[in-house]
């Protein structure tokens, strides 16, 4: 199984790349940050989804997407969370955030850096922005492979 993962698109025209990839994955997760009702439609368009809202969504977004959640994918736990406050310390406050949970994934948006990092025996994966570098070295988003019984994350570039 396969997913795409992406966050941080901001109402902004999406990459080609990433809607051609994002067609031949198992479903979409986006950690947040859409910013309106309409382009969280975009995504569905695309493939299935799988989301909550970010700081920036509107209230619309905020009434039908959690804050927060976890989910199974071929055994394996993934928490998903957008990130608030300062952008800076966005992965202390994904670990924050799922502490007292035990998963195995945890994919966060917010800082619109890209971030791939095994801590603890748990995943923290940041898939960037796909169309904004504000903050980030280049524009990105990923995917998450699960494969016989091993978890693949892959941070990828839009060129």
């Amino acid at each position: 199984m396969k997913i795409g993962v992406v966050s941080d698109t901001h109402s902004i025209s999406i990459p080609k790349q990433l809607i051609q990839d994002f067609k031949s994955v198992d479903f979409i997760v986006h950690a947040g940050d859409f910013c309106s009702l309409e382009d969280f439609k975009i995504f569905q368009g695309i493939n299935q989804v799988k989301a909550v809202f970010g700081n920036m969504d509107d209230p619309a977004l905020q009434q039908v997407l959690p804050q927060r959640q976890v989910f199974k994918c071929e055994g394996f736990s993934i928490g998903l969370f957008h990130g608030h406050g300062t952008p800076r310390p966005a992965l202390d406050n994904a670990m924050r955030e799922f502490k007292s949970s035990k998963v195995d994934v945890v994919i966060f948006g917010h800082s619109h850096e890209p971030y791939n990092e095994v801590i603890n025996n748990v995943l923290y994966f940041n898939p960037g922005s796909p169309n904004d570098i504000v903050r980030a070295p280049y524009c990105s988003y990923g995917t998450i492979e699960f494969k016989s019984g091993q978890i693949i994350p892959k941070i990828i570039k839009v060129k």
